[in-house]
């Protein structure tokens, strides 16, 4: 079958290898329909192999070639023995955490997504979404509703982490929010927090192409350019008493992106890093304590969150799709797919590999 296979930074190939077959006990086989481009994918890309081993993996025994790819869905064709949750002909959405189910402090804790053995379908697995069919075990698979598409069901990954940031965050029914950053996490953070019921929506980037994509989403967001306009000024300007927004939420893994949030959240309000940082970033301190801030991690999301994100998509309340700016076959990923989110003058947001073509 074909795939995408990550051999070293700069370095991804479309590679014919054998295909998976006869799924072991408490496995499945699935026929991949469609698999997302991630931020991860395109660290890996750009300077990896950043979570893809360069020794087997200690749980797993996974290492390069790797075949990428982790925000995906299809439909189920073949079940090992002892599966019951899903059947042959099943459309399913893939969680991808894979760890130890028990033994393990966190996982007999239900925290498996922090499991210190955890690996992920896609950069630490044997397959991945970004080829024509993955085996992966039965915990990984979560039947989707005849409602939801199956490009959607390749977005239940993304929609997870942003659902769990803004959990993390305390998102809830008239807060007002701060996103920076507005590529698909952040697109998807914004859409999330509103499915919680915030009432008032900040999102910052630098990229106007994104901020004008972002009130196409959602019309009454309110888009800062830092080049032009200083994020906690604008969002204390028009948060209630000026004293800024209830929870900021980091989606881009930079330094000033992080400073601006600490900046613009009034005073006990909390920020919630989500993007992941290449390196130590600094921020103010004194104003953490002085402020009675709460400063949060938001790594991934726990793996029962799947059927929860699935309604969230299906009934139309986090309109999910609506970040989805192009399609592409798995022959032109590299060139039509990496290489154009990474173009810093670039307008696409989440790009989808359909692997029926």
């Amino acid at each position: 079958m074909r795939a995408l296979r990550f051999h070293a930074a700069k370095d991804l190939r479309i590679e014919d290898i054998p295909e998976p077959k006869n799924p072991g006990k408490g496995q499945v086989l699935v026929r991949n329909r469609f698999v997302g481009i991630c931020g991860t994918d395109l660290h890996e890309y750009s300077y990896g192999p950043v979570f893809i081993p360069t020794e087997p993996h200690p749980f797993t025994g996974a290492h390069g070639p790797q075949v990428l790819g982790h925000e995906f869905g299809g439909v189920v064709e073949a079940i090992g023995e002892g599966v019951t949750s899903v059947k042959v002909g099943d459309r399913v959405s893939i969680q991808p955490l894979v760890m130890p189910r028990s033994g393990d402090y966190f996982a007999d804790r239900g925290l498996f997504h922090l499991s210190t053995e955890l690996a992920l379908v896609g950069l630490s697995w044997d397959g991945g979404g970004m080829a024509e069919a993955a085996i992966v075990n039965e915990y990984n698979v979560q039947k989707i509703p005849d409602e939801m598409t199956d490009e959607e069901a390749a977005l239940v990954e993304p929609t997870a982490v942003a659902v769990y940031a803004c959990d993390r965050g305390g998102v809830s029914a008239g807060n007002s929010v701060l996103v920076t950053g507005a590529g698909p996490i952040g697109m998807l953070t914004l859409l999330a927090a509103r499915a919680a019921g915030a009432a008032q929506l900040f999102v910052s980037d630098l990229n106007d192409a994104r901020l004008e994509y972002a009130k196409g989403i959602l019309p009454d967001v309110i888009t800062i350019n830092p080049k032009r306009d200083n994020v906690g000024d604008v969002v204390r300007s028009l948060t209630e008493g000026n004293v800024g927004c209830d929870v900021a939420i980091e989606c881009v893994g930079n330094e000033h992106a992080l400073k601006a949030c600490v900046d613009a959240v009034r005073k006990q309000g909390v920020v919630v890093q989500t993007g992941l940082h290449p390196h130590e970033n600094p921020i103010d301190w004194f104003q953490v304590t002085f402020r009675d801030l709460e400063v949060k991690g938001s790594w991934a999301y726990p793996t029962h969150y799947w059927p929860r994100v699935i309604r969230l998509i299906a009934s139309g309340l986090l309109p999910a799709k609506k970040v989805v700016t192009k399609r592409i076959t798995l022959d032109t990923a590299v060139k039509e797919g990496f290489d154009a989110l990474l173009d810093p003058a670039g307008t696409h947001l989440k790009i989808l590999i359909d692997l029926s073509k």
